[in-house]
């Protein structure tokens, strides 16, 4: 099977121009197939505050509802999507911006209440990834720019957390690639001292995490980022890698980050 890198940017590095463009440099030159998903919460936030929409959260993940939903699809879908397409293609990367709505390419579902209610949030359906278009794309040489939102066929879009969006196409592109998927921000990984940069753990087992977030020392936005890098591994992706998204060459390697394992190594 061919190789295929996919790539999930977020965290503060979208917020920050000269830091996008950075590591957009970096991913243009990785070789060979590639695909990019992308997230923006941090841009949605602080839009949605000089909009008047306030954000609310529930274990790092977003309640979306009609008005978030809007600041979403303009931030999301349009300015960072079509930055991160433009800035590519003056790098020589023929980049095509999608949501999950174009193509069909990512039906889900609104997120069932149990507990919490999100609101206008999506969760993938199963099979919810047309697999077909993506690699009619990639097999034609374009690089996918994928914005982190959905729709569930009834001409309704959905919030999808991105690190998910990442993690679905990646299992289900596995199947026909050797994939690599990687998620990029601003830290170098997982780190046992959240306080201290240099305590990055180089490999991360199911039962390190759970000990990990038991003890409260992983929280927040990294809960839905691991929970998804586990379920990628344990579907048939090559690896998993988080760090920093000025490293994504070595984190490419396997020289930089924490690396995701099922079982203690």
């Amino acid at each position: 099977m061919k190789p295929l890198t996919i790539v999930k940017i977020g965290g503060k590095v979208t917020d920050s121009r000269a830091a996008l463009y950075h590591f957009l440099d970096a991913f243009a030159s990785l070789p060979g197939l590639k695909l990019l998903v992308h997230g923006g919460g941090k841009q949605v936030t602080e839009t949605g505050v000089q909009l008047g929409v306030r954000s609310t959260f529930v274990e790092g993940r977003r309640i979306t509802d009609d008005r978030t939903l809007e600041v979403v699809v303009m931030v999301c879908g349009g300015s960072i999507n079509k930055t991160i397409t433009a800035y590519l293609q003056s790098k020589g990367c023929d980049a095509i911006g999608i949501s999950g709505a174009d193509g069909n390419v990512i039906t889900a579902t609104k997120r069932p209440v149990i507990d919490v209610d999100f609101g206008l949030v999506g969760d993938v359906v199963s099979e919810g990834v047309n697999c077909d278009l993506l690699n009619l794309l990639l097999n034609s040489g374009l690089i996918p720019v994928v914005a982190p939102l959905t729709h569930d066929g009834c001409g309704n879009l959905l919030n999808t957390n991105a690190d998910t969006i990442a993690q679905e196409i990646a299992k289900s592109l596995s199947r026909q690639y050797e994939v690599q998927l990687i998620y990029c921000f601003e830290h170098r990984g997982v780190m046992a001292n959240p306080k201290d940069s240099a305590s990055v753990i180089a490999n991360l087992s199911q039962e390190d995490y759970h000990n990990l977030s038991t003890a409260g020392v992983i929280s927040g936005g990294m809960i839905p980022k691991l929970e998804n890098a586990f379920q990628a591994v344990s579907r048939g992706v090559r690896s998993v890698v988080i760090g920093h998204a000025s490293e994504l060459s070595d984190l490419t390697r396997g020289k930089a980050g924490t690396t995701i394992k099922l079982k203690e190594v």
